[in-house]
């Protein structure tokens, strides 16, 4: 049997099995098991995730490979320039996640400030005994600064959230500084990281992970937020110096820092798992059933027009 397409994981939706009637043989198989390993050198298109982590060894182990289809937005897991210079068409999945990564920003944010973990657990617990005035102050959001890293669709989505919690949204991106964002409600001023992020009462990490945005927020970095500052990443690990982060936090000088992502995922660096003020989740930035569904059409069509232009 030639196997034409090559996957790692099933996809939520029809779109995969209809790709592998279009284009016969499909294969399921976990990534880089033996028989995932066996089926590469006649593979024409891969599909996985961005926890697929390909080498240009594997690409030199597929010779007829002409596209890849990452279930993402990013395609940093990816060997890019080598996939360009061997020709094969890189697909990703832009656009029809950034509601559901701006809904899942917002409900991190809102735990945090809110300490809904903590009250769900007091509850559960059972020690619960009745309302108190100082019980789980959480902290207000109206009339605050909102800083906002990436300028994308995501980045401007969070900031319609943020608007209307009457939070005044503020934008870095790797243009520079200068100038304000259309983010679709309104205008929001363009800042230079430092002053950003002596503005941000919290910030919002919306931009993809480069080797520019690499350990953006440093130690440094980090220190220039205002006392009590609450920190949420919904886009790559990486971006956040997480050891920094920690010290910070178990210092005293954050607020909350609210996770779905994790350099190294899915390995969670333990300290995560004691640390006060948080709240944690497993990657779920685009985890609707109508993302997810809307994901895998994109993916595949763009795998069949890739395959297709490439007979």
């Amino acid at each position: 049997m030639s196997i034409r397409i090559l996957a790692t994981s099933p996809l939520v939706g029809t779109a995969l099995s209809g790709l592998g009637a279009r284009f016969p043989e499909l294969l399921l198989a976990p990534f880089r098991s033996p028989e995932w390993k066996a089926a590469l050198p006649q593979a024409e298109a891969l599909v996985g995730v961005l926890s697929d982590a390909l080498t240009e060894a594997e690409l030199d182990a597929a010779p007829r490979l002409r596209a890849i289809g990452t279930l993402s937005v990013g395609v940093n897991h990816l060997p890019l320039e080598a996939c360009r210079s061997r020709g094969i068409a890189v697909v990703n999945t832009p656009g029809v996640l950034t509601d559901a990564t701006a809904d899942l920003a917002l409900a991190l944010l809102l735990a945090l400030t809110r300490r809904v973990a903590e009250g769900e657990a007091l509850l559960r617990s059972g020690a619960w005994t009745g309302w108190e005035p100082n019980q789980l102050l959480g902290s207000g959001l109206a009339g605050k600064g909102c800083g906002i890293l990436g300028s994308g669709p995501i980045g401007r989505a969070f900031a319609r959230r943020a608007l209307v919690l009457g939070m005044a949204p503020l934008f870095w991106d790797r243009t520079g500084h200068g100038g304000e964002v259309d983010f679709g409600l309104g205008q929001a001023p363009r800042l230079a990281l430092r002053e950003l992020l002596s503005r941000s009462a919290v910030l919002s990490i919306h931009c993809p992970l480069t080797d520019q945005t690499r350990h953006l927020l440093d130690r440094q970095a980090l220190g220039q937020l205002p006392a009590g500052a609450f920190i949420l990443n919904t886009a790559r690990g990486g971006i956040l110096d997480e050891d920094a982060t920690l010290d910070l936090l178990e210092e005293g000088r954050l607020g909350g820092v609210g996770l779905d992502v994790y350099e190294g995922e899915p390995r969670v660096d333990p300290r995560w798992l004691r640390a006060p003020r948080t709240v944690l989740l497993p990657h779920l930035g685009s985890a609707t059933v109508e993302t997810r569904e809307a994901m895998a059409r994109l993916l595949c069509d763009g795998l069949a027009t890739a395959l297709s232009a490439s007979r």
